[in-house]
């Protein structure tokens, strides 16, 4: 279970919204972008990465990639800032447009693959900028302030993909426009698996609207021991983070990996400005890992209308022997 200390007992919804009523907060900036990070080197994977980015690796019938656009664009995002690096010119070409593919698909009659091309260049607006040197998540972050500005902004790791009915990210936006602080996704992790990401220090919100979700983030501790943990609640990859963590970032010293965290940054910024961790409702598969990377594959295969029924059965047919 979480170690949880005293419950916030305030209303973020009720708090945020009084507020701007009383004309002691401005109105809230829609969030409209979203910061892809897309300039790892992908080593889990090699070699499979030795040429392609680990982004464009196909989950199914789509590159890891696109499922963040989707989800993305299904949030109410209208520009993408994807930050790569040396290698990722594939990624632009995936949602550019391909005049020459297009054109061989409607030579052949083939309608339907020319219609699914053309909407990938079209799904969303695309920017990119690049991180030339490896320097960390918060780097990557950084590198796209200038395109950011003063806004809001979400960010979305790739890594993660999420399956829900509610998209991930607009859950984020919910909290964000009912309180007005910055939101970031949470998940429960058991206790031996807490030093693989940065845990929140937080307070449960007593608020019926979230249904025990919510939590007021105090701290963020990256990669602590068990013992040393201040919670089992999670951050996985879906932020929705306000512009003056730029500032935090810049004054970021790097690591002992040569690395700026973000969750650094989000720690300057929880100590001045509220942000929550919410459990957000879904599916989290980590993409980033080869087994994660094949359990999406098979489970988003299965739910595809072309491939699962005949991928179920092949499934079924397949001579697995449990050990004894």
């Amino acid at each position: 279970m979480l170690k949880r200390s005293r419950p916030y007992s305030g209303s973020p919804a009720r708090a945020g919204m009084n507020a701007i009523l009383e004309g002691t907060m401005p109105t809230l900036k829609p969030v409209k972008k979203a910061v892809l990070p897309a300039a790892g080197l992908g080593t889990r994977f090699l070699p499979a990465t030795k040429a392609i980015p680990k982004e464009m690796l196909p989950v199914a019938d789509k590159p890891l990639i696109q499922y963040a656009a989707e989800e993305a664009v299904a949030s109410g995002i209208d520009t993408l800032v994807i930050v790569t690096g040396r290698g990722k010119a594939v990624i632009e070409d995936h949602f550019d447009f391909n005049p020459e593919l297009e054109g061989a698909l409607a030579g052949k009659g083939k309608k339907d693959l020319e219609k699914m091309v053309r909407e990938i260049a079209n799904m969303v607006r695309v920017c990119y900028t690049r991180q030339k040197q490896p320097l960390g998540l918060g780097h990557a972050v950084l590198m796209a302030r200038e395109m950011i500005g003063e806004e809001p902004f979400a960010v979305m790791l790739p890594d993660d993909m999420i399956r829900s009915e509610v998209p991930c990210l607009e859950q984020l936006l919910r909290v964000y426009r009912a309180t007005g602080g910055a939101v970031v996704a949470a998940k429960e992790v058991p206790p031996a698996m807490v030093s693989a990401y940065g845990i929140f220090a937080a307070e449960p919100v007593k608020d019926r609207q979230w249904k025990g979700r919510l939590f007021r983030v105090r701290d963020v501790v990256e990669k602590p021991k068990p013992a040393q943990a201040p919670s089992r609640l999670a951050v996985i990859g879906r932020y929705v983070l306000l512009p003056e963590i730029f500032d935090f970032l810049e004054k970021t010293r790097t690591g002992a990996a040569g690395e700026i965290q973000l969750t650094d940054g989000m720690r300057e910024l929880a100590h001045r400005r509220p942000m929550y961790a919410y459990l957000f409702e879904g599916t989290r598969y980590d993409a980033g890992d080869k087994l994660g990377f094949l359990q999406a594959t098979v489970e988003m295969a299965l739910k595809n209308p072309q491939l699962g029924p005949s991928f179920r059965e092949y499934l079924r047919a397949l001579p697995i022997r449990r050990k004894r």
